[in-house]
């Protein structure tokens, strides 16, 4: 299309001669407004349905040399940043299960997570104990984190994690099945980093049960997780294991 310089200059004269003006009342111009459509949403994929394996999944093939590090979505976002650099800077993606009312407040969380290969899933709207709840309830908390998924992302988000439990009830998953998600994700290997027990103790508690195929439960919001993160990737990098989003793993 030809540019109309003519109309362009006009324009341009016509904003300068209002940002005199309002300069010569004493009140200062108004900013242009934003050229350009907003940013888009950062994309996600859908669930996916993983034939042969059960509705509630603990762990990937045994037989790879791969593990699938998860973290529930929540706390300090500088912390969640600070995690996922280190991850990165080792090559690693991973699997972020994010509570609703988190991304809420930092909504900016779901593209930085995206943008940076990993997997972005639901583990429910408000981090209560799920397996508690009536079934209707139980849809609700699923279905409020899945709402927030979508808008921010186009997706439900690849996986669903039950909130405060490890194993999810037989109501939550038919609840998590109704709102989208073929499996549940559960893990056979738990870093006990939420206990704040320092560092050294998340690198064992992870490392000493850990074996090909393990799910790895984790948490974003500790500083323990972060500082644990180096020692944790050594070890894996040492064992010949990757870190890689649950998607890969069970792909």
């Amino acid at each position: 299309m030809p540019i109309d310089r003519r109309g362009a200059l006009r324009a341009g004269a016509a904003t300068a001669l209002a940002g005199a003006l309002a300069t010569a009342c004493g009140t200062p111009p108004r900013p242009a407004p934003p050229q350009g459509p907003a940013p888009a949403p950062a994309a996600a994929p859908a669930p996916r349905r993983y034939p042969g394996s059960p509705e509630e999944i603990a762990h990937g093939p045994r037989d790879r040399p791969r593990v699938a590090l998860t973290f529930h979505g929540q706390g300090d976002p500088a912390l969640a940043r600070a995690a996922l650099g280190h991850l990165e800077r080792a090559g690693a993606h991973v699997t972020v299960l994010a509570v609703g009312e988190w991304l809420d407040r930092h909504p900016e969380m779901a593209r930085r997570i995206l943008d940076g290969g990993h997997d972005l899933g639901n583990h429910t709207q408000h981090h209560i104990d799920v397996n508690t709840m009536t079934e209707a309830r139980a849809y609700e908390e699923i279905q409020g984190c899945a709402t927030r998924l979508r808008r921010l992302t186009g997706s439900i988000g690849t996986w669903f994690r039950p909130s405060r439990t490890q194993h999810a009830a037989e109501p939550v998953r038919r609840a998590a099945h109704r709102a989208g998600y073929p499996h549940v994700l559960s893990y056979d290997v738990d870093s006990l980093d939420f206990t704040s027990p320092g560092p050294a103790a998340v690198v064992a508690n992870v490392t000493g049960p850990l074996r090909a195929g393990s799910v790895v439960s984790l948490h974003f919001g500790y500083a323990d997780t972060v500082a644990a993160l180096p020692a944790l990737l050594a070890d894996l990098h040492r064992r010949g294991l990757r870190a890689v989003t649950t998607t890969e793993l069970l792909s």
